[in-house]
C-alpha cells in the first residue's frame, strides 16, 4: 500500500473515502487494509503536508486523524479541516488524554477514538460519522429550502448551510447540525442528555458524556448574540436544554 492516495474500490457503488493520518506506518497500513477489506477506499498520509496533498486529489468522507503528529497536530489539522472543508472528523487519541478529546471536540471533531482501539468499534464510529455528516438531509425532515431561525442565523435545512446575520455561511459540523434539526423539531420543549442522544441517533455514547455539553456550547458560540447568556438554546437546570423559537 502506497503512503498516500493509495486505495482501491473494494464495493461497486459509490464506497465512501477514508483518509487515514498517522506518522505510525504500521498503524496506517494496518488500519487502511482493514477498512479496504470492508468496503472503504483508503488514502493514507503521514503528517499536515500528506494530508493537504491527499485533498487535492479526491477528497475524503472523513478523516481518521491523529492527535499527536509532528510538526502540525491534530488540533490544528482539525480546525484547518473545519475551515475549509465538510467533512467528517474522527480524532485518534492516546489511551487516557482525556483533556485532549475534550479540546479536540471543542475545535470541531466529530468523534474521538482511543488508541488501542478495536477494529470492530472503528467501523461503528465511521458508519455513525457518516450517516450524520452524508445522510442528514434524508433525515432532516425539512422541506427543499426550508430555512429556519436559529439564534443570530438561519439554518437551511436542506442544504444543511447555517448563515449569520450578515449572511456570511458559517462552518458546521454533522452533530452540530443533528442538534439543531432536533432542537428545531422539539421547539419550546425541555430535552434531556440522553433524549437529545436518541434523537440525534448518537446511542454509543454515554448520556452522561460530555460530548452533548461541548457541542452545544460551541453551537451557542456561533448561534448566540452574547453566547455567555444563551437566549436560543437554554440550559434548564437539572433538566437539560431547551431551544426557545421565535
Amino acid at each position: 500500500m502506497a503512503t498516500l492516495n493509495s486505495g482501491a474500490v473494494m464495493i461497486p457503488a459509490m464506497p465512501q473515502r477514508v483518509l487515514i493520518v498517522d506518522d505510525d506506518a504500521e498503524i496506517r497500513e494496518t488500519t487502511g487494509e482493514y477498512l479496504q477489506e470492508h468496503g472503504y477506499e483508503i488514502a493514507l498520509a503521514a503528517d499536515g503536508q500528506q494530508m493537504r496533498a491527499a485533498f487535492s486529489t479526491a477528497a475524503p468522507d472523513v478523516v481518521l486523524l491523529d492527535l499527536n503528529l509532528p510538526g502540525e497536530d491534530g488540533l490544528a489539522l482539525t480546525r484547518w479541516l473545519r475551515a475549509h472543508h465538510d467533512v467528517g472528523i474522527i480524532m485518534i487519541t492516546g489511551a487516557g488524554e482525556v483533556v485532549d478529546r475534550v479540546v479536540g471536540l471543542e475545535v470541531g471533531a466529530d468523534d474521538y477514538l482511543a488508541k488501542p482501539f478495536d477494529p470492530r468499534e472503528l467501523r461503528a464510529r465511521l458508519a455513525s460519522v457518516l450517516r450524520r455528516t452524508r445522510g442528514g438531509a434524508a433525515a432532516g425532515g425539512g422541506a427543499a429550502g426550508e430555512r429556519v431561525r436559529v439564534g443570530r442565523c438561519m439554518l437551511d435545512l436542506a442544504t444543511h448551510q447555517l448563515t449569520d446575520d450578515t449572511g456570511a455561511e458559517l462552518p458546521i459540523t454533522g452533530m452540530e447540525f443533528d442538534l439543531l434539526r432536533v432542537f428545531i423539531e422539539h421547539a419550546n420543549r425541555v430535552l434531556t442528555r440522553d433524549q437529545l442522544l436518541t434523537l440525534t441517533r448518537n446511542r454509543e455514547w454515554e448520556p452522561f458524556d460530555r460530548s452533548i455539553d461541548i457541542r452545544i456550547a460551541r453551537l451557542r458560540r456561533k448561534i448566540e448574540s452574547d453566547p455567555a447568556k444563551p437566549a436560543a438554546i437554554r440550559t434548564v437546570r437539572g433538566a437539560g436544554y431547551m431551544f426557545v423559537s421565535g
